[in-house]
């Protein structure tokens, strides 16, 4: 299994939209980035995300399941990109700040960090671990 955290807008999408799809989950869509691209076509069944949403509240505040690999993108008129589909899985009661990660000298080397700006990246396992602690996990 691998760990990955994925970053949403609130006003486009948020978790309280992410809840509502419910068991059938929705399809994560939108991803214009290259690197971002390779990171989910890395995805696989049962990896689990970190959901954060950016901008203005900038924390993570659940997990979702990875349940359908790497598909085109409905939403790209190119071809170019693809997505993934997931489901969520849990709410993190205390929700993790950008913040308070940044003040973890154990969480120094986590993409979310090194390359704030992809909004899909990898979380290593010892990472992800220290987050769910962390949010109350």
């Amino acid at each position: 299994m691998q760990y990955w955290l994925i970053k949403t807008e609130p006003g486009s999408w948020s978790w309280d939209d992410q809840l509502a799809a419910g068991e059938a989950g929705t399809y994560w869509d939108g991803v214009r980035n290259y690197q971002a691209s390779n990171n989910m076509k890395a995805m696989q069944n049962g990896d689990l995300c970190f959901f954060y949403h950016s901008v203005t509240e900038k924390s993570i505040v659940g997990i979702v399941e990875v349940i359908k690999e790497y598909y085109p993108d409905h939403t790209d008129p190119k071809g170019r990109f693809g997505m993934v589909d997931v489901k969520a899985i849990q709410s993190v009661p205390d929700p993790v700040t950008l913040g308070a990660i940044k003040q973890e000298e154990k969480l120094a080397e986590l993409a979310l960090i090194r390359q704030s700006r992809l909004s899909v990246v990898p979380v290593d396992k010892s990472s992800w671990d220290h987050i769910c602690k962390m949010g109350g996990l």
